[in-house]
């Protein structure tokens, strides 16, 4: 652009376009933080330049016109947009603006600090306690009415009893991360196309001609705002108004604090970005408030937001980026998966160059290309993946991506096994498979074989010292200190890690194994069912199928596994070295938890997850992963999940002190719980 003139004209161009895409269609067509850069982009310009600032600009307005197929709705006071701040330091920036403009201490103030939910904002108002009506946001004046739909939303109250006159309560309408996994199984069997993410998924079933599609969808409300509170409610603070709208039935931020001072408010806000996985929904940000309403009037609002609040976005999970080729891995069980290399770009605090395919059929589906702009995603420690394509009618894309026949690693065949998506690489002898197994072998969760990575392993396999999981125990430190990067020291390392491994239990060594579908629990439940491998190598397929943790799947494949003669000839030479096969007894322990589901989160004072999990099991008892109405109890150890606490306080079950955990284990019971 050859003048801030006509780059604020574009700017204004493309983020009207975006928040038609986003607010009237559902559709955005880029993510939430290269969107938020263009605004910041116009901002600077409109800073530097106040003459370039026009009534219609982002920067003055909220949202976009309401859709004209919905009935128009006046709201009674402006829902109004709020200003953003990306760090510590911006926040901090907030805070002083706002003890200044008190004449306070930053440190005296008391702010309210709640999850910034990614969900569509809505009003409803109440006449006399009875649902009047619901609009969505819109242009933060006039909004689009969906009354019928707001109906069917199990967590939006249509009666509050006797309270008199009007009421208009604010919130945001949202997907639960269960109901989206369950939306999208639902659109997959009915072979229609999944929903993208839990906002546009609840903004698209809010805004249906048919309530009927609306009911189907499992929405949620979450409450945080009155309309003139004071005067309808009764109440003068944020904290005192949850606490009111969660007696009159709404559903609130459990996780909601109010915190005195700005130390305590930036700390809570971090919490949030710390726990942003453990919520029950998804967030992008923290939202904080000034508690007191009497110094929010005096705070006041620009024409778009309030002075007496922020939000605080967290490093984006998605971002845009060019799709350089697509090629494909294989792993240790020969699956053949498509991955995409980018050109490099930060997304949740760190570079991201590639990312996940799925398979054939993602790739297909997402329509893809090399060359394509893409949206990357990454969720905490998942592995990133690619949603998919950034429309641009104006630019020619490639040929669409064939997948391979052949292994790329190989050159064995790839193919398609019964009804599965994936495809598999079905030559025993490919080198990327053996890798990969290696490297699970002596994972943390298998063997855990410290000093034995990918790298080393690649090395080990590459000097012919390691052609199965099994010549691992024949490792010797004379050969080792051969290898470049290895002396004696390491060597002997290695020799003396191997070696501890030969002791770990049977349960370990099926994780390690690699057996399809068999993971940590049912690795459990076959060797505390059989003890020793020899005899689950016999058992019959009748008899794996009733192990409770296992059913048929999973018994079909350890059937077919342990006959294998590949796995026998295997086992054997594991026995040959000294491998223990068996799981240890635990009948010198009184099995006080037998039958009985425990669950633990959060780091649980002198054990790992692992020990934590195996003394559980050792007394009879179970530790699944998640929190159902059948666990007896929840541990809560340091930083527990917060979406297992949510869970475990819905469903009523006991939450015990990690402090507690050793007289659980030996009584089986407890002295005392926690709120």
């Amino acid at each position: 652009m050859s003048t801030a003139s006509e780059r604020a004209a574009w700017l204004r161009e493309q983020i009207a376009r975006h928040n038609d895409a986003y607010f009237v269609r559902d559709a955005p067509l880029i993510p939430d933080a290269d969107y938020d850069e263009l605004v910041r982009e116009l901002r600077r310009l409109e800073q530097a330049d106040p003459s370039l600032v026009v009534p219609s600009s982002p920067s003055q307005t909220v949202g976009a016109a309401p859709d004209v197929a919905f009935k128009p709705i006046a709201h009674r006071e402006a829902m109004l947009s709020l200003d953003n701040v990306f760090d510590e330091s911006e926040l901090r920036a907030w805070a002083d603006r706002v003890s200044r403009a008190l004449e306070l201490d930053p440190e005296s103030i008391a702010f309210c600090v709640e999850p910034k939910i990614d969900g569509l904002a809505l009003s409803i108002h109440y006449d006399d306690g009875q649902l009047a009506w619901a609009a969505t946001r819109g242009d933060g004046r006039t909004g689009e009415e969906v009354t019928a739909n707001v109906r069917t939303v199990a967590s939006v109250p249509t009666s509050l009893g006797a309270l008199a006159g009007g009421l208009d309560v604010r919130g945001e309408v949202f997907l639960a991360r269960d109901a989206f996994a369950e939306l999208n199984r639902v659109q997959r069997e009915r072979d229609e196309r999944e929903f993208a993410n839990p906002r546009n998924a609840a903004a698209g079933s809010l805004r249906q001609k048919n309530a009927a599609v609306t009911a189907e969808r499992a929405l949620s409300f979450l409450a945080y705002q009155v309309v003139d509170p004071a005067n309808s409610l009764g109440v003068t603070s944020q904290g005192a108004l949850l606490e009111k709208l969660g007696e009159l039935g709404y559903l609130v931020a459990a996780d909601a604090r109010v915190v005195l001072g700005a130390d305590a408010m930036v700390a809570r806000s971090s919490w949030f970005q710390e726990h942003r996985h453990d919520l029950p929904f998804d967030v992008d940000g923290a939202v904080i408030k000034v508690d007191d309403f009497a110094q929010r009037a005096r705070l006041g609002s620009t024409s778009r937001a309030p002075r007496w609040a922020i939000a605080r976005k967290f490093p984006p999970e998605e971002r845009t980026t060019r799709l350089v080729s697509i090629e494909v891995s294989i792993g240790r069980t020969g699956r053949a998966t498509p991955y995409a290399v980018l050109e490099p770009v930060v997304v949740a605090g760190s570079t991201v160059s590639l990312a996940t395919l799925h398979n054939a059929d993602q790739v297909a589906l997402k329509d893809v290309r090399p060359g394509d702009v893409v949206v990357v995603r990454k969720a905490g420690d998942v592995i990133p993946e690619v949603v998919g394509a950034v429309p641009d009618p104006s630019v020619a894309r490639g040929e669409p991506w064939v997948f391979p026949s052949a292994c790329p690693e190989c050159g064995g065949p790839l193919v398609r096994l019964g009804e599965e998506r994936d495809s598999y690489c079905v030559n025993p002898n490919c080198p990327a498979q053996l890798l990969q197994q290696v490297v699970h072998f002596a994972s943390r969760g298998a063997l855990d074989i410290e000093g034995l990575g990918e790298q080393r392993a690649a090395q080990l396999i590459e000097a012919g010292l390691v052609g199965d999981v099994a010549d691992l125990f024949s490792l010797d430190t004379a050969r080792l200190e051969q290898l470049e990067g290895l002396g004696a020291v390491s060597a002997a390392a290695l020799v003396g890690a191997v070696e501890r491994a030969k002791a770990q239990p049977l349960s370990r060594l099926l994780v390690a194994l690699g057996i399809r579908h068999v993971g940590p629990v049912a690795a459990r439940a076959l060797a505390t069912w059989f003890k020793a491998y020899a005899e689950l190598a016999q058992a019959p397929l009748a008899e794996l199928e009733v192990i409770d943790g296992v059913g048929p799947v999973i018994a079909a494949s350890v059937f077919q596994f342990v006959r294998s003669p590949e796995v026998l000839e295997r086992l054997a030479r594991l026995e040959r070295a000294g491998v223990t096969l068996v799981e240890p007894s635990s009948d010198e322990l009184d099995q006080t938890l037998r039958g009985r589901a425990v669950v633990v989160t959060g780091t649980v004072p002198g054990f790992t997850r692992e020990s934590a999990e195996a003394a559980i099991v050792a007394r009879g008892g179970t530790s699944p992963g998640t929190v159902s109405a059948k666990t007896y109890c929840v541990v809560v150890g340091d930083a527990p999940g917060a979406s297992k606490l949510t869970k475990a306080r819905t469903l009523g079950v006991a939450l015990v002190g990690a402090t507690e955990f050793e007289t659980l284990l030996e009584t089986g019971a407890w002295r005392a719980t926690i709120a």
